[in-house]
């Protein structure tokens, strides 16, 4: 303000952590948020802080970003270290360039809605994506958890259908509409 700047508009980034478990149900941003670990309550607060601000805000909650530099789930199949549910675990990614695409398309639009998620176009069972992965990389579909280590993994973090429909009316065009392009392009470039 002393330097005679306004600022417009506030975009605060959250996750779809909010939302908690929802069963393999379907999300969307008038979808109550009900987190059920430690890490959504605190960015539920965080999203109610940005709001109750004197910036405008908008707020972009993120599925799970992967791309160069975050390829963790690549990396375990590849290793031989992931593993598959016995019951479809739902979940939802966004590529790291359409994160990004999608806070520089918020933080221009004209008439930006409070709520958007930023997900790729299609949910997606995990044990599906890492038989997909499994494939592409020439490797066996990788085992089944037993029921232990289900729970004590990632196959324990709640299943969703998160839809990105309202990011996608407002203009945004992925450059990676589901995890085949997203991944496809990251093991392209692995060689």
């Amino acid at each position: 303000a002393k330097g005679g700047q306004r600022i417009e508009r506030l975009l605060f980034v959250s996750s779809t952590g909010v939302y908690g478990d929802q069963q393999g149900g379907r999300v969307d941003e008038d979808t109550p948020a009900e987190p059920d670990r430690f890490s959504g309550r605190i960015l539920l607060d965080g999203e109610r802080l940005a709001r109750s601000g004197p910036i405008p805000a908008i707020v972009l909650r993120l599925g799970g970003i992967y791309g160069p530099g975050r390829d963790r789930l690549v990396r375990e199949v590849a290793e031989g270290r992931a593993l598959r549910s016995a019951a479809p675990v739902i979940t939802n990614r966004i590529h790291r360039d359409d994160a990004a695409g999608a806070l520089a398309h918020l933080l221009a639009l004209k008439d930006p809605e409070p709520l958007y998620l930023g997900v790729d176009r299609e949910p997606a069972d995990l044990g599906e994506v890492i038989t997909w992965i499994a494939r592409e990389l020439g490797l066996p579909p990788p085992p089944v958890a037993t029921a232990d280590e289900a729970r004590a993994g990632r196959l324990s973090r709640g299943s969703k259908r998160c839809s990105s429909d309202r990011l996608a009316a407002s203009g945004y065009t992925f450059s990676y509409p589901t995890f085949r392009e997203g991944y496809g392009a990251m093991l392209r470039a692995r060689g």
